[in-house]
């Protein structure tokens, strides 16, 4: 038995250091695949050891084995069949909706072992009562959050849900839940404590609900990166409890991990970390600012492509309208085709640009473009003013002027791509509709701007026609 034991602790900090050497790669483009391989495999070897525990089980836990057994058998199947079914099928503008989901079910297996933790048999201290009381809260609100979070960003939930006092409302909310964890905990075997349990999960789901529902859309990059700290934590928290060391360093390198992405997401959005813990986070985008109202200039897509494949340099601005349309592919057959004529071309990535944190370099990697072509905000925006064209494709905000030079627009301070500072800037879009911000972008009425009207994927087939038949001509 104590040889088994050994095993598993061995197994577990084996798993660790394959999470954590996982987690590592993916810091990286090049190694990212490699790196979810080698994280993916240590989670698969942690969950093979933890078996071996039924080796060990006590005399009183012994009726349950095989029905306990069963269950999580049945659990993986059925969750790892789904997820794998998902992570496959998943359309790449649908991506956001699917991390979101997947990051509410980590939360809620937190969850879930602390409600065990609070209700089982087993006797224990304070301490670790009060540690399962912390992760139960977080993994809940974590869970029902990121529920929302799917529902915004699937297109169920359209608009934020504010009303007068809110905030009082939620701080009363999440206040009460935790006292009622406070007591939860004390009450453990005594009477009353089954009753405070089940009044702290749903103030504790409901916690998550409130918290979220008055986001608006263009903070929902923040709103992922936040619950994915969250639920690191969770599960460090659940980790402790169970005297996982697998759990406690996954949890606290995935919450470390998830904290850092968010303070770069809410630096990327000009918001402070307090202002996204404690306040509505779309409040400022809920602004109807008009901006100016001029006529845009428009251009066909031949007459662009023949500027561009005519230029020595061009920077590519990709947004959310890039995945809408699913035009990635199309977008590099028409980048290779300007590099053929030796035109240098080069991506621009907004930290936010999209619906959750790297969406766009997920969907240029998808088509395969290079890695070195593909520049963050900070790297590339010093090299708009010496570019002959950028090509802007769905994206508004992270380009809006506004935040520079208006101090009324409720972006003002935000970081964009200086893609204004072009010679000349294409714009591709649908028509001439505001971002999530709700303000008009005076970049689209710029004397040296031309807008591209049409889905993208049409516009991009009418630009690699006009620069093939440029090159048989």
């Amino acid at each position: 038995m104590i040889l088994l034991e050994y095993i598993v602790a061995i197994s577990a900090l084996i798993a660790s250091g394959l999470l954590v050497y996982g987690l590592k790669r993916m810091s990286s483009p090049v190694t990212a695949v490699s790196g979810i391989v080698t994280a993916g495999w240590g989670m698969l070897f942690v969950t093979a050891a933890s078996f071996l525990g039924i080796f060990s089980v006590s005399e009183a836990a012994k009726p349950h084995l095989v029905v306990n057994v069963i269950l999580a058998i049945l659990g993986l199947v059925i969750g790892g069949g789904w997820a794998g079914w998902k992570g496959r099928s998943v359309a790449m503008t649908a991506m956001p909706q699917m991390v979101a989901l997947f990051n509410g079910m980590g939360g809620g297996a937190a969850a879930a072992v602390s409600v065990i933790a609070l209700t089982g048999p087993k006797e224990t201290g304070i301490v670790p009562l009060l540690v399962t009381v912390a992760g139960g809260l977080i993994g809940s609100m974590s869970l029902s959050g990121s529920i929302i979070a799917w529902a915004k960003l699937d297109g169920r939930m359209n608009k934020p849900i504010r009303f007068g006092g809110q905030r009082i409302v939620n701080a009363a909310v999440f206040m009460l839940t935790v006292l009622l964890g406070i007591m939860a905990a004390f009450l453990y075997h005594q009477d009353g404590g089954g009753i405070a349990t089940l009044l702290f999960f749903i103030g504790a789901l409901l916690a998550g609900i409130c918290m979220t529902i008055p986001i608006g859309g263009a903070d929902m990059p923040v709103v992922i990166s936040l619950y994915n700290a969250f639920t690191g934590l969770a599960v460090g928290l659940e980790g402790y409890v169970m005297a996982d060391p697998a759990l406690m360093i996954a949890g606290m390198v995935v919450g470390s991990a998830g904290t850092l992405l968010t303070v770069m997401m809410a630096k990327g959005m000009n918001r402070s970390i307090s202002n996204v813990l404690f306040s509505n986070f779309g409040e400022a985008s809920a602004s109807t600012a008009t901006g100016p109202q001029k006529e845009a200039k428009s251009v066909a897509p031949g007459d662009a492509a023949t500027t561009m494949r005519y230029a020595s340099s061009v920077i590519i601005v990709p947004g959310y309208g890039l995945a809408v349309a699913q035009a990635q592919g199309k977008l590099y057959d028409f980048v290779k085709q300007l590099q053929a004529a030796g035109v240098d071309v080069k991506f621009a990535i907004h930290p936010v640009a999209g619906r959750m944190p790297g969406h766009m370099n997920v969907l240029l990697a998808e088509a395969g473009v290079p890695y070195d072509m593909i520049y963050d905000m900070e790297d590339i925006n010093d090299s708009f003013a010496d570019t002959d064209v950028a090509l802007i494709i769905g994206a508004n905000d992270v380009v809006n002027p506004s935040a520079r030079t208006d101090k009324s627009s409720p972006i003002y301070g935000m970081p964009i791509l200086n893609a204004d500072q072009a010679r000349q800037v294409f714009v591709i879009k649908r028509g001439m509709g505001m971002g999530y911000s709700a303000v008009q972008n005076p970049l689209f009425f710029q004397d040296n701007c031309a807008m591209v009207f049409g889905d993208a994927q049409a516009v991009l087939s009418k630009m690699v026609e006009a620069v093939k038949a440029l090159g048989t001509s």
